[in-house]
């Protein structure tokens, strides 16, 4: 991954929008939830592709890693503003940042990895890639996954999937993911009304007929949550 730190490019390609923070994106301190967070990066992603021509129906883009770093939490911010731009590239992947600002003081600063595919749905390589290449600055990307999954032994729950969790491409929805993880960090006593970095790899899609077990370890101040169906680990989240 890119450091998150990397400021707005000098030169290229932007993309600002605002959104507003309403009820459902909240907990019950009036927080703005990772799952909330990671839909807007995804709303304002699409809106962004899809105004250049690089959206649907001749370009697909799927997240393969992501790393929210909540550096001051919205708690009472109700309004956020939003900045993206191409981070970085590589063959068939590139990168994504945000910046994300509250009107009351709130900043998380979001850095990510997206596989392209073609209309077929299979990886393929970016040509032509102008628009966005200016802001990379030359910085390469790498789909390499980087958390390790939790140990074997680690304990274990079943997350029940609902058909609501899945979107137009029949897998479970990337900010779907997040909601188990907010859930994971509350039992675990994360305290989530601090500042924190929120990593997430992902592997291999869900779809709504698996059986996911939740493997949870911790080691010191960070948790790891593992999405397992059978042996095989879809993908697996780090709060540190």
């Amino acid at each position: 991954m890119l450091d998150p730190s990397l400021p707005v490019p000098p030169v290229g390609r932007t993309f600002a929008a605002r959104r507003r923070v309403r009820l459902a994106d909240m907990d019950e301190t009036g927080r703005l939830r990772l799952d909330a967070v990671a839909r807007f990066l995804q709303d304002v992603a699409i809106d962004d592709v899809q105004e250049t021509g690089w959206g649907l129906p001749e370009h697909l883009w799927f997240v393969r890693r992501i790393r929210i770093e909540v550096r001051a939490p919205f708690v009472e911010d109700r309004e956020a503003g939003l900045l993206t731009w191409c981070s970085g590239l590589a063959a068939i992947a590139a990168g994504r940042r945000w910046s994300l600002e509250g009107d009351r003081g709130g900043r998380i600063e979001v850095d990510s990895v997206w596989i392209h595919l073609g209309p077929e749905q299979r990886p393929a390589r970016i040509e032509s890639f102008g628009i966005y290449a200016e802001a990379t600055g030359g910085r390469p990307v790498s789909t390499r996954l980087e958390l390790p999954p939790p140990p074997d032994d680690a304990p274990s729950s079943t997350w029940a999937l609902r058909s609501t969790d899945v979107d137009l491409h029949g897998h479970l929805n990337n900010a779907v993911y997040w909601q188990a993880v907010e859930d994971v960090a509350r039992s675990e006593g994360v305290d989530l009304a601090a500042p924190l970095v929120a990593e997430l790899d992902y592997r291999d899609p869900i779809d709504l007929a698996d059986r996911v077990e939740l493997a949870t370890s911790r080691s010191g101040d960070a948790v790891s949550l593992g999405f397992r169906v059978g042996d095989a680990v879809r993908a697996v989240a780090r709060l540190s």
